[in-house]
């Protein structure tokens, strides 16, 4: 598994010559309403058993969580059921926040 820092995910989105990553959010829809990286698609961690076939295991997959921990899980679950392009978003949104969108809110 990768691991991309906020600001190289920031690049990689900001690059309109490269194909943008599916980007994978598995926090819990609260977490989501609160705030959110813009294109991110909410599949909370505790369905992705159940909605495994709606991804596309060769789609370069950025997993996105609170800070890193739970969507480095669902990135090993991933990958064990044959996802072959997944990436973890070290420190996920709040170190987004920090590092590449000072006016997101954070919680």
């Amino acid at each position: 598994m990768r691991h991309l820092r906020p600001a190289e995910l920031k690049a990689w989105l900001d690059d309109p010559a490269r194909e943008r990553p599916f980007l994978l959010d598995v926090r819990e829809s609260w977490e989501f309403d609160v705030c959110r990286i813009e294109g991110a698609e909410l599949v909370p961690m505790r369905t992705i058993p159940a909605r495994l076939a709606e991804l596309n295991p060769g789609r370069e997959t950025v997993v996105i969580c609170h800070h890193g921990v739970r969507s480095f899980h669902a990135a090993r679950y991933l990958e064990h059921n044959g996802f072959t392009n997944v990436i973890n978003l070290t420190g996920g949104v709040d170190a987004w926040a920090k590092e590449a969108d000072p006016t997101m809110p954070t919680y």
